[in-house]
């Protein structure tokens, strides 16, 4: 299913929906740059509630977004991480790049 994009003031949201995995590449992509393209957006939430796991190709997908928002002096958080996808987090040690609440 395709991430949901909430807008709240200067807090962009991104509600990713089912595995996080190489299929949703296209349009994690394309969400995440509406995001960024979004001028009054300040902090980008991506927002884990609805994902059961994630794969390693996730965790690249995370990395350029990251990169991106630097680039442009916003904040990236990662939300909601079931414990499954917490663990996945911390084994690739994303606790020290993200910050996951």
């Amino acid at each position: 299913m395709k991430p949901v994009i909430k807008l709240e003031g200067s807090v962009g949201r991104l509600v990713l929906v089912g595995p996080f995995d190489f299929n949703m590449h296209k349009d994690f992509r394309q969400a995440s740059q509406s995001l960024l393209d979004e001028p009054g957006v300040e902090e980008i939430l991506v927002d884990f509630e609805q994902v059961p796991f994630l794969d390693s190709s996730a965790l690249g997908m995370l990395l350029l977004l990251k990169e991106r928002a630097a680039a442009q002096k916003r904040t990236l958080a990662l939300i909601n991480c079931r414990d499954t996808v917490k663990q996945v987090l911390e084994i690739a040690c994303f606790n020290k790049m993200f910050v996951i609440r």
